[in-house]
């Protein structure tokens, strides 16, 4: 690393304690001060890997984001505090994480990744973090890493469990480490993984595996010890279980030379094409005047017993995964509406009865008991 990087007193007194590290020493902080990194996703994972790569002094973060910072980000999204709700998460994040080291620069991309702008952003950055949350993102994340030569540092969380990986790595000789693909080679059928947002997360383990993606990030920008280049490291708060499963490349994976459509690859835009054209509603406001009139209809929730403790409609509860064995309890004889927190159950469940079960009386809630709650009952808490 050329001695051209210089510091200032403040900064050699503040990276003091990386500075005395015989392993990382100067040199090492040369190195972070000089790296550019891209981090997409400014939420769970994004607060953590952000916080500790600015403060480890990385000299340029950029930030992809396009969401606004919500009440039920602050559980784990620790960027973040009560005064930045309704503020972009990257402006939110600019502010904080200079607050925090103003030695550094941030970038700032409020957009959506896509196949139109990947390249064009990512080619400015030495090494990209992936702290999302879909599997559209994943795989553009790493197809435009993988086209530019530049490593992937992923990290992904469910629940209790969290996922490390480092993709794209290249070797002293050239050559390159496997990647995104070698491991999933495909994607699994849409619905088949909840997102967070469905299937909740475990406030804590953002913050455990955001600071493993930074270690990683750390390690690969500095070249001390041993990336976790060609291993997926997993772990399980709940049991305090690790494993690390080996990944080798995929010599039958076709070269991949340009960015795709990956809502298509991923089966998501078939699926909500589907899901319009196939799966009657109603909204909200029919809800309404149905209760007003008081009219003969059925109500069902399709969410778990511990939501509705969270917010109720007072419909009757038939979760999801047991709608099939109680299909004497849903009428065939008057309007059945069907409801869980943001519509995307419940249309699965109408798509069933209507496909399977010659059921032609149900309804799905649009938008679910997450759109009653924002123009309906503001009393209701948006979980």
């Amino acid at each position: 690393m050329s001695d051209t990087i210089k510091f200032s007193k403040a900064e050699l007194e503040r990276y003091s304690r990386h500075l005395i590290i015989p392993e990382f020493n100067i040199e090492g902080q040369r190195k972070l001060k000089s790296a550019k990194v891209l981090v997409v996703g400014a939420g769970g994972l994004g607060s953590p890997l952000l916080l500790y790569l600015a403060a480890a002094g990385v000299g340029t973060l950029g930030i992809v984001d396009f969401d606004v910072v919500d009440d039920s980000n602050l559980q784990r999204q620790v960027l973040y505090g009560t005064e930045s709700v309704g503020l972009a998460k990257v402006e939110a994040a600019r502010q904080r994480l200079l607050s925090l080291n103003p030695h550094i620069q941030i970038n700032v991309h409020n957009t959506q990744l896509t196949s139109n702008n990947a390249l064009d952003i990512i080619q400015n950055y030495d090494l990209v973090a992936d702290g999302t949350d879909n599997f559209p993102t994943r795989y553009l994340v790493n197809d435009a890493c993988v086209i530019l030569g530049i490593p992937n540092v992923y990290a992904s969380i469910y629940r209790f469990d969290g996922q490390v990986s480092v993709f794209n790595y290249k070797y002293e000789d050239g050559t390159f480490g496997p990647n995104y693909r070698d491991l999933f080679p495909t994607p699994p059928p849409p619905g088949l993984v909840p997102s967070c947002a469905e299937g909740g997360v475990l406030g804590v383990l953002p913050g455990i595996v955001g600071s493993l993606q930074a270690s990683e990030v750390i390690k690969v920008l500095t070249g001390i010890g041993e990336p976790l280049v060609g291993r997926l490291f997993l772990f399980d708060a709940l049991s305090f279980g690790t494993r690390t499963l080996k990944i080798r490349k995929n010599p039958d994976l076709k070269p991949i030379t340009e960015l795709i459509d990956y809502k298509e690859f991923c089966g998501l835009n078939l699926s909500e094409q589907k899901a319009r054209v196939v799966v009657p509603e109603v909204d909200v406001e029919e809800l309404v005047r149905l209760q007003n009139l008081k009219l003969d209809y059925q109500l069902i929730d399709v969410r778990e017993p511990y939501e509705q403790e969270i917010a109720n409609l007072g419909g009757l509860l038939i979760p999801k995964n047991t709608v099939e064995q109680h299909l004497d309890k849903i009428d065939r004889n008057k309007q059945v509406i069907i409801h869980c927190r943001s519509g995307k159950r419940s249309a699965d469940i109408v798509e069933l009865l209507r496909d399977k079960y010659n059921y032609d009386n149900v309804y799905n809630l649009k938008g679910g008991i997450l759109e009653y709650a924002k123009k309906i009952d503001t009393t209701l808490a948006l979980y």
